[in-house]
């Protein structure tokens, strides 16, 4: 039994080497603007995905194409000696999740107050190589 579990663990170890992820906390934008920029590079190759978020005119475009750059030097990390043309990389999975929410107050006509939420949000970026997809199947 004791077996069989290290050769499983092997065989995931050797699959997540592939993939490479960075994550993005407490950044001060709402999950509802930065959704709009992450979902332009979701899927796509690494380099059209910088490309884009390098001319995209979004605030938070700086910060996603900051942490894709993270990702990619995360995957570097873990594959050395393969050159990053030959693999391919691609965003495999990107989204964006609710952090915590500042509440505010502001001033109201006639003595009252409105509450104010300043929302930020967690992105989780996770990158993969073209190649390990196709070995996987086989």
């Amino acid at each position: 039994m004791g077996a069989r579990k290290r050769i499983k663990a092997e065989q995931l170890k050797e699959a997540n080497k592939t993939k490479a992820y960075a994550r993005l906390r407490n950044v001060p934008t709402s999950p509802r603007k930065m959704r709009l920029v992450v979902d332009m590079i979701r899927g796509k190759e690494v380099n059209l995905a910088l490309d884009i978020l390098k001319f995209s005119t979004k605030e938070p475009a700086k910060k996603v194409e900051k942490l894709l750059l993270s990702a990619i030097a995360n995957w570097k990390e873990k594959n050395e000696g393969v050159r990053l043309e030959d693999a391919e990389l691609y965003v495999k999975e990107i989204y964006v999740d609710s952090a915590r929410i500042l509440k505010r107050l502001r001033p109201a006509p006639q003595g009252r107050a409105h509450r104010i939420r300043k929302r930020s949000n967690h992105v989780t970026i996770l990158v993969d190589s073209k190649d390990s997809n196709l070995n996987q199947e086989n």
